[in-house]
């Protein structure tokens, strides 16, 4: 397969669909933006697609706390497609918004509460991978980009196990812009299959896309980790 289709899930408040969208295809996939509305009313839309990104933004306007609506229409419209589309081995991935809804549809361990600033921040990071199960990160280098999240500071009631058993699949370098525990950028599943992270890759998947791109020093780019999750889907 020389270009896996990829479905991009947009609802309500979400705003990085485009972003994903432009990523996924420089990476190699052919994305397809589908709203959640669509989703719901035909689960089987999953069964023709070899990848899943939940995308970032402000769903439902975090109204009643960042991605908790969109993971209950998910839970009870979806799961169980959810649930085999993991199953069958295909890569999702959840970036930021999209990371508080993959764990709150209990996709991924643990949660995002508020950032340790007490309030909503934008800043670029710079992001490493540890070793890890995740299939998203595998041989990752050093990337940068940015962060825009009021609710990003990752907690885990065990984070020695986490890490012990390989889901650790991004950190923060160098700060720690959120007070997320053990400094977490991004964790995978018990599989590798799904991630989340909250900084965003998207939008750091050209090198002119950097803020210091004219002071002659290489920036990781955030479009090696697309090309990861593309290389494995195209291996389904």
């Amino acid at each position: 397969m020389s270009s896996p289709t990829a479905i991009v899930l947009a609802a309500p408040g979400t705003n990085r669909d485009l972003d994903v969208s432009f990523a996924l295809e420089l990476a190699g996939a052919s994305p397809r933006i589908v709203l959640l509305a669509e989703l719901l009313a035909d689960p089987s839309v999953l069964g023709a697609a070899q990848m899943l990104v939940v995308a970032g933004g402000f769903s439902y306007a975090d109204a009643l706390g960042a991605g908790r609506m969109w993971s209950l229409e998910l839970s009870h419209g979806v799961g169980d497609a959810l649930t085999g589309f993991v199953s069958a081995g295909k890569p999702v991935i959840g970036i930021c918004n999209g990371f508080q809804v993959l764990t709150r549809t209990g996709l991924l361990p643990g949660s995002l509460g508020h950032n340790e600033s007490g309030h909503f921040q934008c800043e670029w990071v710079r992001l490493e991978a540890p070793p890890s199960k995740s299939i998203w990160t595998a041989g990752l280098e050093p990337i940068e980009c940015p962060i825009a999240h009021g609710e990003g500071r990752y907690v885990h009631p065990d984070v020695a196990a986490l890490t012990a058993a390989g889901q650790v699949a991004l950190r923060y370098s160098g700060t720690n812009p959120n007070g997320s525990l053990d400094a977490i950028a991004g964790v995978c599943d018990e599989s590798g299959v799904v991630l989340g992270l909250m900084p965003h890759p998207e939008n750091h998947v050209l090198a002119r896309q950097h803020p210091r791109r004219t002071r002659g020093t290489q920036h990781g780019l955030g479009l090696h980790l697309f090309e990861q999750g593309v290389r494995h889907a195209r291996g389904m």
